[in-house]
């Protein structure tokens, strides 16, 4: 049994909040985003927030060691693009793998940085390597005149996730989370790329977080719940659960149905609500934490935390509000047909 299952078993994780948000609180320009390095880039970097964990290390290190002061127990990763398919992007296929390698190194750094001011909590702080869903699909055509098409194909993918998967682990991550599923043939290629990498080898703890796109219930390719998890339970994962899209007033439900199926640990962080007409999240912290405080007392959960809008504040409150409340339990299976 790894580390983190005996402490799943023990308590209710907290994996911490948004990346995106907090970059956007530093007011990063086009320059911030190149550094030295690439000065002379030929075109335009800023947006790529994976970058910043080569061009502003301490940054990043900085946030995560923010979400560790407010009580995360899981830290996330900057790599949710950090791939050859994503990069492109930015005509920076060829550093896919130094960012995974470097987001990795950031997220150490931020734990040992806080080992060290905190010599009193000697409870284990994990970093989760996040595997992101690509920006392109694999079940759905980019083209509407042609539904045949399709802009990448399985092994491309799996290819893909395989560097950014070497490069993790160079970086010291201490599980992989293939996250914000919205295509599940997509997660299927990163699952596979994990089995395949680790094939007589001792595997990483695997986290599997789908996203419910609207009130349909759905993934963005088609799949309800049910379906979602039945696809990927093959994999054996430490922990299934939901994120993004959707706030923890709206994902209440699902995460209801999900504790009812799931024989592994389950796991949600959802956003600070809906967008406004901006596109920015207005739910405070204090709301949040209750709807999670709810689902944890109904025994749904086994990791919480926060995903688009949500800030240390967020987790903070999160955090205060599990504490004390017994992690969800996993169903015992019958071991023969009755």
């Amino acid at each position: 049994m790894s580390l983190i299952h005996e402490e799943l078993e023990k308590r209710i994780l907290v994996i911490d909040g948004a990346m995106g948000t907090m970059i956007q609180r530093h007011k990063l320009e086009e320059e911030d985003y190149r550094g030295e390095r690439f000065k002379d880039w030929h075109s335009d970097v800023k947006g790529n927030n994976d970058l910043l964990s080569i061009t502003q290390p301490d940054i990043i290190a900085g946030i995560h060691l923010l979400y560790l002061e407010a009580g995360a127990d899981i830290i996330e990763t900057n790599t949710f693009s950090s791939t050859v398919i994503a990069q492109a992007d930015y005509d920076m296929q060829a550093l896919a793998y130094e960012l995974n390698v470097a987001s990795g190194q950031c997220a150490r750094k931020a734990i040992e940085r806080y080992k060290a001011l905190h010599p009193e909590d000697t409870k284990p702080k994990f970093v989760a390597g996040a595997i992101g869903p690509l920006n392109k699909t694999l079940s759905l055509s980019p083209d509407v005149n042609n539904p045949g098409y399709r802009a990448v194909t399985f092994d491309e993918v799996v290819e893909a996730y395989t560097e950014q998967i070497k490069g993790l682990l160079e970086g010291g991550v201490d599980v992989l989370l293939v996250e914000t599923i919205f295509d599940t043939l997509n997660a299927k290629a990163a699952i596979y790329a994990i089995k395949q990498f680790f094939r007589g080898k001792e595997e990483l703890p695997i986290m599997i977080s789908g996203t419910i796109t609207d009130a349909s219930g759905r993934t963005l390719s088609g799949q309800t719940l049910e379906a979602f998890y039945i696809s990927v339970k093959h994999a054996n994962p430490l922990s299934i659960g939901l994120n993004c899209a959707l706030g923890a007033q709206e994902m209440r439900g699902h995460i209801e149905e999900l504790s009812g199926i799931a024989v592994c640990y389950t796991s949600s962080y959802p956003n600070a609500g809906l967008p406004n007409a901006m596109g920015e999240y207005d739910e405070q912290p204090h709301e949040t934490a209750h709807f999670i405080e709810e689902w944890a007392n109904n025994g749904w959960v086994n990791i919480v935390g926060g995903c688009c809008g949500t800030t240390p504040d967020h987790i903070k409150h999160i955090a205060d509000h599990v504490r004390k409340i017994e992690p969800r339990r996993l169903p015992e299976l019958e071991s023969e047909l009755v």
